[in-house]
């Protein structure tokens, strides 16, 4: 269970770098994506695909760009993570 956890956090993880990626390099492509952050073009292309199911980022002709609600995550990512943190903490105490 645990593990299937770690995973999905993980993968949490990269679709966030890839957000904040797009964000600061807008408009950018997946070849670019995968230079810049030193991922294999499918981790790329499977991110944007589930960041714009999400409508954190949209396509353009010209590559990926991000929407409003990245800057809204990104505005409060600390404090999201934070929260997260804190419960994590609390099952460590059960």
């Amino acid at each position: 269970m645990l593990k299937k956890m770690k995973d999905e956090i993980e993968l949490l993880s990269r679709h966030i770098v890839v957000a904040r990626a797009v964000a600061e390099h807008q408009p950018i492509g997946i070849m670019k994506l995968a230079e810049l952050l030193d991922l294999p073009s499918h981790r790329i292309r499977y991110s944007l695909h589930i960041l714009e199911q999400l409508d954190y980022i949209r396509a353009s002709p010209d590559g990926a760009v991000a929407t409003a609600q990245t800057i809204e995550l990104f505005a409060h990512l600390n404090e999201d993570i934070d929260e997260l943190t804190s419960l994590l903490d609390a099952m460590k105490k059960s």
